[in-house]
């Protein structure tokens, strides 16, 4: 898919305020550490994650992405009543009926005619709510529109130690270590047709591909399949997700390149992943041959906040002067499924 009528105008985040240590789970940890004779150190060594954040225990996921909101829109300088369309894209939501888009919507204040609504595919949520907003504006339906989503890790990982504790064993360790990388945090993302004035940076297209035989390798929610029965729980098969999603993800990058006419050395000038761990970041990176050097990275420090993580990261490499005006920047995500997704900015 290709657009020659989208710009990127803005991006607004908020990190949750409660840093997490690596250091602070293995110590809720210490009695199967005992028990399985694991040495502390295990979940930094294997995911290279040093620390994360959480929100407040009463925080509303519709409040993150408000507040991220608000600064996107500001940043871009569009009224709030341009905006034709808010999607929200994260994996946690506070209903499952009305869509989590709607409070934020009423939050920030958006006209009547804006459609409003959730998508939900894993962490590349936010990626696939910018294609949805991007194919609006490029065949003139909007304006403007608006992509938030906010995470929260805090209660999944509270469960996930309570379960691994009981269960003693390492198998459900193996299936739950992933689940204690996540982070929380909000962001947001203004696109529109160019015509409010501003420069901004102009989307050139994207792919998407599909590897939905793996869809039982990483799953969250009732452990009975049926909504609102059981306890939500999370299960991921940490290798099987590496090894299908790297595969996936070269058959998208490869795609991808033959879209937007990259091809030969004409590589992206830099690149942003969801941010999974340094373990996953190392095979990606490796295995469609971008050097580490065009590639930033937050998980040390923030872990992973699903579908917030690439945005947030893309957002932190714009402060510190790592993403420059003329760059080509490739945004790569994988999400459980599996899906993969990929957009060329023209930054």
């Amino acid at each position: 898919m290709r657009y020659s009528k989208v710009t990127l105008e803005s991006i607004g985040y908020e990190l949750a305020p409660n840093v997490v240590t690596a250091e602070d789970l293995e110590s809720r940890l210490a009695p199967l550490y005992d028990q399985l004779h694991l040495k502390p150190g295990q979940l930094e060594q294997l995911t290279g994650i040093e620390e994360s954040r959480y929100w407040d225990p009463d925080f509303r996921l519709s409040e993150g992405a408000i507040q991220a909101g608000q600064k996107a829109i500001e940043a871009s300088g569009i009224p709030a009543d341009q905006i034709g369309m808010l999607i929200y894209g994260a994996v946690c939501r506070e209903n499952l009926e009305p869509a989590t888009a709607c409070a934020g919507a009423d939050g920030l204040q958006l006209g009547a005619a804006a459609q409003v609504f959730d998508i939900s595919t894993a962490c590349i949520g936010m990626l696939n709510g910018i294609l949805q907003v991007a194919n609006a504006i490029e065949l003139g339906q909007i304006r403007a529109g608006l992509v938030v989503a906010c995470e929260s890790c805090r209660q999944i990982v509270d469960g996930t130690i309570a379960r691994m504790l009981e269960a003693g064993d390492m198998e459900t360790f193996k299936h739950c270590v992933a689940t204690l990388t996540g982070g929380s945090g909000a962001a947001a993302v203004v696109l529109s047709d160019g015509s409010f004035g501003r420069p901004g940076h102009r989307l050139l297209g994207g792919m998407v591909k599909n590897a939905v035989r793996h869809h039982r390798l990483c799953t969250w929610g009732p452990d009975t399949g049926i909504p609102a029965s059981g306890l939500h729980v999370m299960n991921t098969d940490s290798v099987g997700v590496l090894q299908n999603g790297v595969q996936l993800g070269i058959e998208t990058f490869n795609a991808f390149r033959q879209e937007l006419g990259w091809t030969g050395d004409d590589l992206p000038d830099k690149i942003i992943c969801h941010q999974v761990g340094s373990s996953h970041q190392q095979a990606i990176l490796n295995a469609i041959g971008i050097p580490a050097a065009r590639d930033f990275t937050t998980f040390r420090y923030l872990g992973n906040i699903g579908t917030v993580s690439l945005i947030v990261t893309a957002a932190i490499a714009e402060e510190r002067g790592f993403l420059a005006a003329g760059d080509k920047v490739g945004f790569l995500g994988i999400g459980s499924g599996l899906n993969c997704l990929m957009l060329g900015i023209d930054w």
